[in-house]
């Protein structure tokens, strides 16, 4: 059985009431409509408008760039080390039968899925990031990312009056076409799934391939001349 599952990520609450808090949360329900949920930090709601894909950062980051232009066309944002990729409604109860269909299912990937119920800490919109996925290395993708004291940041942060549904893949093919031409809006999603399964799979490959080395080198004798 695959470890991929839906869940709700219930971030850490403090008290509510701060005025950063207020502005975050106004900001998103006043001018993007998104449904928000009062605290510190406030909250977005996950399902009326976006699922969340909740991937590590570094295999997030090289699967984003290997989806070139299509990787650019929706919002991405970074907290402790995860991608948040926001995907369209309903993204994350089709994520099961999508893994089963490319033949992912029996891998246990790290790839979390938010839908309906579940909630994601709201990045404060007015202080995006020069993100790790381009303008950093895949080696240090989500290091020294985030915000103060863990804070999400928007790496690609929502743009006002641009409808969300428009730019978030989705299961129709017609999520890859744009204004600039087919393929250069966001990928669908059965693309966008199996390229961050793949990126997952490998960093584990790779991380699984270092520790076994490293643990044959201890068990070497010295040599000495």
């Amino acid at each position: 059985m695959a470890s991929t599952r839906t869940v709700t990520v219930p971030p850490p609450r403090g008290p509510d009431g701060s005025a950063q808090g207020d502005r975050t949360r106004l900001w998103y329900e006043n001018v993007l409509g998104w449904p928000t949920v009062p605290g510190a930090p406030p909250r977005l709601v996950v399902g009326p408008v976006f699922d969340v894909l909740d991937v590590p950062a570094e295999a997030g980051c090289v699967a984003l760039e290997r989806l070139g232009a299509a990787g650019q066309g929706f919002p991405v944002a970074l907290q402790a080390g995860r991608l948040r990729l926001l995907v369209a409604p309903g993204g994350a109860d089709e994520l099961p039968g999508l893994l089963e269909w490319l033949e992912w299912g029996g891998v246990g990937l790290d790839l979390l899925a938010v839908g309906e119920g579940g909630f994601m800490d709201a990045p404060a919109p007015w202080t995006p990031v020069a993100g790790p996925c381009g303008a950093r290395s895949a080696g240090t993708c989500g290091r020294g990312g985030d915000g103060p004291q863990g804070a999400a940041v928007w790496l690609r942060p929502p743009e006002p009056g641009r409808e969300a549904g428009a730019s978030l893949p989705t299961l129709s093919a017609m999520g890859t076409r744009s204004s600039r031409g087919d393929g250069a809006g966001p990928p669908d999603l059965v693309r966008l799934v199996n390229t961050v399964a793949t990126q997952i799979h490998r960093v584990r490959l790779r991380r699984a391939g270092a520790g076994a080395a490293a643990r044959a080198a201890e068990g070497q004798p010295l040599a000495f001349s």
